[in-house]
This record gives structure tokens, sequence and C-alpha cells, in this order.
């Protein structure tokens, strides 16, 4: 059976491994704000089918992508031009690189990038709330905002610093240049590289890896646990969640299923599922509403 279509984007499930493709690669796959929406979209398709468990999302062509598209010209940053696109339905005042962010954030399904080539701007940004990044030996990343006349998006203030450090983090993003795949990996942003003919098969082969032996429950909250302590004021936090998911898991069926494949020296065949079994205390949290700078309701 045939995968959803979509505009910018080509939708590939093999097995459990799910592959995003930014598909606009005659523009170096820029973004747009149907890009955006579409992925979007397809992060909420994929959490909602348990057949999918886990995500690569790599560019068509060249380029990862080289950013938001700018032939609208000045407009293409211009709030009220966003506010005139009718087909977004989105709250006014909103980057909408955020909103992607936010979206990649809360996914249940762990998500690789592959850098196949430049990722620039909102390119960049978008990587940073992914769990896993691996990039080609010739890919080129730029945080390009400040060369640009705007600040970063995608809530790169927030990630950037808690993936590459603070100092790396206003180096890249206070100077803006375009750097390679190399100064990448030793700053933290990427965790390996791989010639340009590999890459695809090396993320699809690390998404496998997560999707053949480990219980998908397990994974989506140990990928929550992870990026929400980044903000926890102290470890009691972690323990006293921890604790809590260990009761339920332990508890679980798929708890049973872990020791019996392993004494019986087996593939485990892990029975509970993200879109009916995710236990207490998921979700722990209360997602705070936008709202612009100066509003006092947040």
């Amino acid at each position: 059976m045939s995968g959803p279509t979509f505009e910018t984007l080509r939708w590939d499930l093999s097995g459990p491994v799910l592959t995003l493709t930014l598909h606009r690669p005659e523009r170096m796959n820029a973004m747009t704000r149907t890009m955006r929406r579409e992925l979007c979209r397809a992060l909420d398709l994929a959490d909602a089918q348990d057949a999918v468990r886990a995500i690569v999302i790599t560019g068509a062509g060249r380029a990862f992508c080289a950013g938001f598209d700018l032939s609208e010209g000045a407009q293409a940053f211009d709030p009220a031009a966003a506010a005139r696109d009718a087909e977004s339905g989105e709250e006014p005042g909103r980057d909408g690189g955020g909103v992607l962010a936010l979206r990649l954030f809360a996914s249940t399904k762990p998500l690789i990038a592959a850098v196949n080539g430049a990722a620039v701007g909102i390119g960049a940004s978008m990587l940073l709330p992914m769990d896993i990044r691996i990039a080609s030996r010739d890919a080129r990343f730029g945080f390009v905002f400040a060369r640009r006349g705007i600040v970063p998006d995608a809530c790169a203030s927030w990630f950037l610093p808690r993936v590459a450090g603070i100092s790396k983090a206003l180096e890249w993003s206070m100077g803006g240049h375009v750097f390679d795949a190399e100064e990448a990996r030793a700053g933290g942003l990427v965790s390996e590289l791989c010639e340009p003919g590999e890459l695809l098969a090396r993320a699809q082969s690390l998404a496998a890896e997560i999707a053949t032996h480990a219980a998908p429950v397990s994974v989506a909250l140990t990928r929550q646990l992870m990026w929400r302590m980044l903000g926890a004021a102290h470890p009691m936090e972690a323990h006293r969640l921890e604790s809590a998911a260990l009761r339920s898991r332990g508890a679980s069926a798929d708890a049973a299923e872990g020791v019996a494949s392993f004494r019986e020296k087996r593939p485990a065949r892990f029975p509970d599922a993200v879109s009916t079994g995710m236990p207490a205390p998921y979700p722990w949290w209360t997602e705070p509403p936008f709202a612009p700078t100066g509003d006092t309701t947040t």
C-alpha cells in the first residue's frame, strides 16, 4: 500500500524505518511554508502509525536544505507576509521554524538526520531537535541569520547551546559563517561523517538498529526523558520521573518479553504500542501556550 503524498516531501516506509526526503531539488530544498506544514503533517502521521518505528530525514539532490526560500525577496522574513498566508491557520506572530522545531521535539519516534549537502539557516536549525545527526563529508552548515539581518530561528537559541555548547553556538551564530562537515563533527553538531554514496544507507542502518531491537514505548519515553531533562533544575526531577516510569515499564508485557528473549537467546517481539501503550507518567508536562513577548499570560 502506497503512503501519503506531499507536494514537497517524499515518504518511503521500508519495514519499520520511514525515510522522509525534502524534495525541492531544483531549489536546493529551500524551505517554504508548504514544506514546513507538510513536515509537521508527516510527523503527525508517523506518530500515529505503529508500523513506523524510526524516521530518517534527508534531502533530494545536492542539498539537505539551503535555508528559507528567499524568492519573495524582503518579504521572506516579514511576519505580515506570513499572516497573509490564509492557508497557514497558525497563530500570528509565531516563527514558523519554531513551530517545526517544537513538532520535531514532540516526536514519539526517534529522528535521524542524514545531511547530504548544504544545511543553512532553517536547514541547520531544524537539525537540532533530531536525535542523531550524521553527514556527508561534503556537507556544509551555516547559522547565517545575523548575516541576513535577523536572529536564529526554530528555537535554536535553546537547542544549539545544548548540542554544541554556548561558546561554539555563539561563534557559529554571531559570525554566521558557513563551515564544513569536519568542523560540524568537531563541534558536536553531527556525530559521524560518511562518504556521500554511503550516507543514506548508514542513516537507515542506525534507524533499523533502534527499530528492530528496542521496545518502541521505551524508546519514546527515553527520547522525551532525555530531551526534557535538559531543562530540569535538579537531578531529583529525573529521579522522580525515572522511578515512576520504571515502575510502570517493569510490570509491562514488554519487560517480560525483554527478559524472556534474553534468556532464550532470541530476538525480542515487544507487544506494547506507542499509539495505545504510553504509560504513566507520560506526559508529565504541560505544554506552555505561545504568547508574544510582553504578554503576561505565559
